[in-house]
């Protein structure tokens, strides 16, 4: 195989496609067809957890690789993740060390060994393996051809996880490292496009305004009140759990998307997120110790809303109802069902426009 057209063809992938799997098969094919080795994998490295894993593998029991991680330093890749080193070794009888790695494992059958570190800026990004390779692996042709596609392998790791810290900064909101409304929009389509393929598809919408928040950034500065944000974030994620999506809307509030949950299990989430909120100390790390309550008001696709505009003013006009006697919960159809004093109770099926005016009226009357 002309290496040149190689070369061409994985740099034209780069160029017309930012899918890291898709990039990285190409490259592995490409060494597969160059060297045929018996059995290959590419594994990454997951620098927080420091264990590498297997994104693409292929030969014999490549499918129970998919969920096996290997801890930096172990076993043939653990070792060359670490030292950063390539390890060529065209005949493990051959050598000692190796040799018995090999002799561990006679069910591998392993003859020859190629280990190469994909490598950017100093740090190592995943290695790959090339297990009886037909070829003198030896060679300083070989040697450079393969190291040659292990730049391209770096390249688009790297434009991957640049892709995705884009992506992510698009949908983050900088205060709190939630989602940010933008987001919001675009997790609520994809929720009504499952309903839409399933009509017994549920979801329930909350929004969360923290009572009286204007008095801490009086009190104690902006800098004070975006920390404290930041902590009722972290505070909403951790008692919602990662199968809840958390978003802050703006301001001082705040949204979570509950997948699948049925107003009577989103009901029950709410009133323990309401729960958790008031018993909750805040930015006790900096030697404040700050409590906080909340008006909370839920709704639940479809039968207080039919679509993303619906649903939306329909928890946002329950979080209003709320707030006439704040740190309460106001359930669509149900009125508030936590603490505080009797308010604003929203029947089944009404809108905010239907009981006390309209929802701008309510607004300036639960804020005067």
């Amino acid at each position: 195989m002309n290496h040149l057209t190689v070369f061409h063809d994985v740099a034209r992938a780069l160029t017309q496609t930012l899918e890291l799997e898709e990039i990285l098969l190409i490259i592995m094919e490409k060494m597969t067809q160059f060297f045929t080795p018996e059995r290959w994998s590419m594994l990454m490295v997951d620098h927080e957890a420091q264990q590498l894993y297997y994104p693409i593998a292929a030969g014999e029991n490549s499918e129970s690789l998919k969920d096996l991680r290997i801890p930096m330093g172990q076993g043939l890749a653990g070792y060359v993740a670490l030292t950063g080193t390539p390890l060529i070794v065209p005949d493990v009888s051959l050598d000692t060390q190796w040799g018995a790695f090999a002799r561990a494992r006679p069910e591998l059958n392993i003859q020859s060994i190629a280990c190469i570190p994909i490598r950017s800026a100093d740090k190592t990004l995943g290695v790959i393996q090339l297990f009886n390779s037909k070829l003198d692996m030896m060679s300083e042709y070989s040697q450079s051809f393969i190291r040659m596609l292990c730049d391209y392998a770096a390249i688009a790791i790297q434009n991957a996880r640049s892709v995705k810290l884009i992506h992510e900064l698009t949908i983050t909101d900088d205060c709190t490292s939630l989602f940010n409304a933008r987001h919001l929009y675009t997790m609520l389509d994809e929720q009504i496009d499952i309903s839409a393929g399933n009509r017994t598809h549920e979801f329930s919408l909350l929004f969360v305004d923290l009572d009286h928040f204007k008095e801490v950034n009086d009190t104690h500065g902006h800098l004070v009140g975006s920390r404290l944000l930041a902590e009722v974030g972290s505070l909403m994620k951790r008692v919602l759990g990662p199968d809840n999506a958390c978003f802050r809307y703006g301001g001082d509030e705040f949204v979570a998307l509950l997948p699948g949950l049925c107003k009577k299990d989103a009901t029950t989430a709410t009133m323990q997120l309401w729960e958790n909120l008031r018993d909750a100390r805040f930015l006790t790390g900096a030697g404040l110790d700050l409590s906080l309550a909340g008006s909370f008001g839920l709704a639940t696709f479809p039968e207080d809303g039919a679509n993303v505009q619906e649903i939306i003013r329909a928890a946002d006009t329950q979080m209003y109802a709320a707030k006439t006697t704040r740190d309460n919960v106001s359930v669509a159809g149900l009125g508030l069902v936590a603490g505080g004093k009797p308010g604003l109770q929203m029947p089944a099926g009404r809108s905010a426009t239907m009981v006390g005016g309209d929802l701008a009226t309510m607004r300036r009357v639960v804020n005067a």
